[in-house]
């Protein structure tokens, strides 16, 4: 996990930079960034899908939930 403050601008509306990814075996399950092309999304799986940012809090439990879901599918 990593966040950053940063200037907010048109990609970074809310002046935060970040990026979360659960990988197992080598293959990213879960993930949740933001970048200048395709804004905040959620990775779970092999589906990607837009996140509505609200708060590093809320962007840690949303992480945090997924991959206990993935872990608990996994057996782990």
């Amino acid at each position: 996990m990593k966040a950053y403050d940063v200037p907010k601008t048109p990609s970074t509306l809310h002046g935060f930079k970040y990026s979360l990814v659960y990988i197992f075996k080598g293959q990213r399950l879960v993930g949740y960034d933001n970048h200048e092309h395709k804004g905040d999304h959620r990775h779970f799986r092999t589906t990607t899908t837009p996140y509505i940012f609200t708060t590093v809090d809320s962007l840690i439990e949303d992480f945090r939930r997924d991959m206990a879901t993935v872990k608990k599918e996994l057996g782990k």
